[in-house]
């Protein structure tokens, strides 16, 4: 099965965001926003069981919800109101995501799709070649946080395409014509600590060689408010990114897994600490080893919008309390 809409597949990639291949512009996109809301669920569900009393015996006011967990100037914030806000703001989307894992768990099992650990590996390294410096997605998942939401993204795609057929030939001119997509050079997960003088990064250095955690001192110390708030963290980078200060890059390819670099000076006269707290060596993959993962990609791109997670709640009867039907 062919599209008219893959024709522009076949020209040569470009480096410019609205023309990047289709595959990258979909690992930077679809992946993102999807392991996003899943991540949302989760964090929503453990911060209100972390909150929620653990006592076996149960107060009265937390029974009836009027338990105080905040106040302004004295006016209470009860745990009715919190869990009523979040379940207003959040309970739908958070509900359809659930309910839509669900139901593509179910057409896996009908279908006898599976996921096989390579996939995942692929899908990741990929991830991480294509991450831009300023998305947080994967910063804040673990190993294995990342490797259920791959795969729950892996399902989702293989159950919408079950049905779609990509011709061997068209995968095939599609990879040639994208080899550099599937080359993923060295990357190298990195946290930084970024302060205005020398002085600023050298009593850092010294509270480092104190044993201090790097983590610890990003958040109290480090003057970008994006990496700070993630402990310093700034996901995966790659010597062909061009977003990125070329003085980060210099430093972080002489460090080992595990090691911190010396106050170093940026392009702008701030001064920086990195540390690699993950290396993943450079791969190369051949056309056999991807090309299940390029006909699913050229499969997706065949797809009408009408095809959704939502199409298969009937046909696995699936339910939910804002009682509107779902095709």
């Amino acid at each position: 099965m062919k599209s008219n809409r893959n024709r522009n597949l076949h020209q040569t990639p470009q480096n410019t965001p609205n023309n990047l291949p289709y595959t990258q512009r979909r690992l930077k996109t679809k992946p993102t926003l999807l392991l996003l809301l899943i991540l949302l669920i989760g964090n929503l569900f453990w911060l209100v069981l972390w909150l929620l009393p653990s006592d076996d015996v149960t107060s009265p006011a937390s029974q009836d919800g009027s338990e105080e967990i905040a106040a302004v100037d004295g006016e209470p914030i009860t745990s009715q109101q919190w869990l009523s806000a979040m379940e207003n703001r959040y309970g739908k989307e958070t509900l359809q995501g659930l309910v839509n894992e669900a139901v593509m768990e179910k057409a896996a099992k009908k279908y006898k799709i599976d996921v096989k650990d390579e996939e995942i590996d692929l899908e990741i390294a990929l991830l991480r070649s294509a991450q831009d410096t300023n998305d947080t997605t994967l910063h804040s998942l673990s190993a294995e946080q990342l490797r259920q939401k791959v795969r729950a993204q892996l399902i989702l795609d293989k159950v919408l395409t079950n049905d779609v057929v990509v011709e061997e030939e068209e995968a095939k001119k599609y990879y040639d014509e994208n080899k550099s997509l599937y080359n993923i050079p060295t990357t190298y997960r990195t946290s930084m600590i970024i302060v205005n003088s020398k002085e600023d990064a050298e009593r850092v250095e010294k509270e480092l060689k104190s044993g201090s955690d790097f983590t610890v001192l990003a958040r109290e110390h480090s003057v970008d408010a994006a990496s700070a708030s993630l402990g310093g963290d700034i996901g995966f980078i790659t010597s062909s990114q061009t977003t990125l200060d070329p003085a980060v890059l210099q430093e972080v390819e002489q460090l080992k897994e595990k090691e911190t670099s010396k106050p170093f000076v940026l392009s702008d006269g701030r001064y920086a600490i990195a540390t690699v707290t993950e290396k993943m060596e450079g791969q190369s993959f051949s056309f056999d080893q991807v090309t299940g993962h390029v006909k699913r990609q050229l499969a997706l791109e065949q797809l009408p919008p009408s095809i959704t997670p939502e199409t298969f709640w009937k046909e696995f009867n699936a339910t939910w309390i804002y009682g509107e039907s779902k095709k």
